[in-house]
């Protein structure tokens, strides 16, 4: 979080940014024209693209709540964070577990701008923030391992951030080289755009983000397995993340019928 320039001053307002498009879909302040030129274009093409980054916040809280309550996980590491949203994964796991410790990890600046709301926790936990390319899964272990310690199971979480890394550009050794990194009994959590139930909406809108020079890569199930090779995947298995275990939900109101193209997932290391 270091640097001479101030953060706002580093943020490219004249290309569309994926946090700051989803930022737009859930609602909130923090985009700017071209994200919203984006997400209307996305929205023309699928109306039900704010349905499933809500589905997706929802599912990421659904999985937090299920580690932090039923298996004691004490340690989270989140890359590709994204503009916070309330309530986010630290504030889940400290309601359950007071110490747990968190790093969220992101190279935009604009979340960089807002990471002070990311780091108020619980007094017995701890909470961080590291800016770094989920490209360059070193370095991020690299800094992380000040804060959490890698010889106790760690949740890592990678939520709507793989299918904006392309195969060719090493998505799946990528997720290989964090889960390498992780100690026994911990966790991947890992939601991903999928075109199996929408596949010409998908496509279109994959399309409109690459006019807006954004890489927009969706998975088939069996390829979103791929990313969980070596894990023990929990119940339910890899499913629209609006099916992941919905008695979990704390808060949710109904948000409309049918799965949404992303798929979720949580697997364990044994």
């Amino acid at each position: 979080m270091t640097g001479t320039e101030p953060a706002a001053q580093r943020i490219d307002t004249t290309r569309p940014h994926p946090a700051r498009v989803y930022d737009w879909f859930l609602g909130g302040k923090d985009n700017y024209p071209v994200d919203e030129e984006l997400g209307r274009q996305i929205i023309s093409i699928e109306s039900g693209a704010p349905r499933a980054a809500r589905a997706n916040r929802r599912f990421m809280r659904r999985a937090t709540r299920l580690l932090a309550e039923r298996s004691g996980i004490r340690q989270y590491l989140d890359i590709g964070t994204g503009i916070p949203t309330r309530p986010n994964l630290h504030q889940i796991a400290q309601r359950s577990v007071p110490d747990a410790r968190v790093v969220y990890v992101d190279n935009d600046p604009i979340v960089l701008a807002h990471a002070e709301a990311l780091l108020h926790g619980t007094p017995e936990g701890v909470t961080e923030y590291l800016q770094a390319d989920a490209r360059d899964p070193a370095t991020i272990l690299e800094q992380a391992a000040r804060v959490l310690d890698f010889d106790r199971p760690v949740a890592l979480s990678l939520i709507a951030l793989m299918h904006f890394v392309a195969d060719e550009d090493g998505a799946y050794d990528l997720v290989g080289t964090l889960v390498d990194a992780l100690a026994p009994g911990s966790f991947l959590v890992l939601s991903a755009l999928t075109a199996d139930f929408e596949p010409e909406q998908v496509r279109r809108g994959v399309e409109a983000y690459a006019a807006g020079g954004v890489t927009l890569v969706a998975r088939s199930q069996d390829e979103t397995a791929g990313f969980f090779k070596g894990l023990e995947v929990v119940d339910p298995g890899i499913v629209s993340v609006v099916d992941w275990r919905p008695e979990l939900a704390v808060d949710e109101t109904p948000d409309g019928e049918g799965p949404v193209p992303l798929y979720g997932g949580v697997g364990l290391k044994r």
